[in-house]
């Protein structure tokens, strides 16, 4: 994959990733690796009972971390550094669901602190097999400028 330079990106450029099925296992191995056994993600007869889900759900962490890490055509973004990311947890998701995370490019700068670098500023929009929404927010990501050389065919 070739080299995604700040120059590259322009506003309004949407990207669909890569999706992924979310298992029992995922949700078992990230309770083991958070710490988190509440029963909403570990015991399905208390989530019957005493909330109004179908069934166990997988923590809003795990589906934001998996969600980040799906492959798209922003994989060769030269990226310096994640800046923020900011998440709305909408609805919630099951073993089973099939997540996919949909961004915007909303703001490409250049960085008044780091020369050489740029701030990308994406809405994203993680939702399941039926599209609906499960979290909404914004990422900002530290993005290094083309090197001195030619421009990109993208950017002319």
């Amino acid at each position: 994959m070739d080299p995604v330079y700040l120059e590259d990106l322009s506003v309004g450029r949407e990207v669909a990733t890569a999706k992924r099925t979310l298992t029992e296992a995922d949700i078992a191995a990230f309770a083991d690796l958070s710490g988190d056994f509440n029963p909403l993600h570990t015991d399905e007869g208390f989530v019957k009972e005493h909330t109004p889900y179908r069934g166990r759900i997988a923590h809003g962490l795990l589906v934001l971390a998996m969600s980040s890490g799906l492959q798209s055509e922003l994989d060769g973004v030269q990226s310096v550094a994640y800046l923020e990311e900011r998440r709305e947890f909408v609805a919630p998701a099951y073993p089973g669901d099939t997540i996919q995370a949909r961004w915007t490019v909303d703001e490409v700068r250049p960085s008044r602190s780091r020369p050489g670098t740029g701030v990308v500023s994406l809405s994203v929009a993680v939702v399941n097999q039926d599209g609906e929404v499960l979290q909404r927010g914004t990422d900002v990501w530290l993005v290094a400028a083309r090197p001195d050389g030619p421009p990109s065919p993208e950017t002319g």
